[in-house]
């Protein structure tokens, strides 16, 4: 449906016709569509004599609506606006001597510091983020996850199987991005003591901006 070189798509949403006795001989029909903007989709009020289901389709190496809906949904309508002058990554830590090259811990090392991991803050101007708890899988190489229940989101570059699921999991980079999330665990840091424990932090926060798509 996606073309590997340019990333268009010629479909981008889905209609399902489950209600048996409204929909008759179409019971069951499912189709692909297409929307014409993906970030402010035609939508139809709720209604009892509505017999169709529709939904958006997202790459499966970028959001994760199935297991956290309400923070696809936030995402998505801070792509709608595209600003977020406050969003930097303020905080990195490289894979240092305890992952390897594909985020497996290797036996017998310690599990940090450092920890193999992004921060950064996400508070974009207008939409309010939802914090209700959501349970996607654990944290995994590549896993972009909000840290607590606030603005601050983490890029992973190791599996952290011992990470409690307090770390909401609602996306993931693609893989050949993540080279990108580790040049940026090269960058001068300074430590800091954070509930007794030391991490590394930017000397210069990075700033990122996120583009109306």
């Amino acid at each position: 449906m996606c073309s590997p070189k340019n990333g268009t798509c010629s479909c981008n949403s889905w209609v399902f016709c489950g209600d048996k006795e409204k929909c008759g001989t179409r019971f069951g029909e499912c189709w692909l569509t297409k929307q014409k903007d993906v970030l402010a989709p035609e939508k139809q009020e709720s209604e009892s004599s509505k017999m169709w289901t529709s939904s958006l389709i997202f790459g499966s190496d970028e959001l994760f609506p199935e297991c956290s809906p309400h923070s696809v949904e936030y995402i998505l309508e801070v792509l709608a606006h595209g600003t977020c002058s406050s969003c930097h990554f303020f905080r990195v830590e490289s894979r240092g001597e305890s992952w390897d090259v594909n985020g497996d811990h290797i036996k017998n090392a310690s599990f940090g510091l450092p920890f193999a991991m992004i921060q950064g803050m996400f508070e974009p101007t207008g939409p309010t983020a939802n914090s209700i708890p959501e349970h996607c899988p654990s944290v995994t190489r590549g896993s972009i996850a909000w840290v607590g229940s606030g603005f601050e989101f983490l890029i992973s570059q190791a599996n952290h199987q011992e990470w409690s699921k307090y770390d909401t999991v609602f996306g993931s980079v693609f893989q050949e991005d993540i080279a990108i999330a580790e040049r940026l665990a090269q960058l001068d840091t300074k430590p800091e003591v954070w509930s007794n424990i030391t991490v590394e932090i930017l000397q210069t926060f990075v700033p990122f901006k996120i583009p109306r798509i």
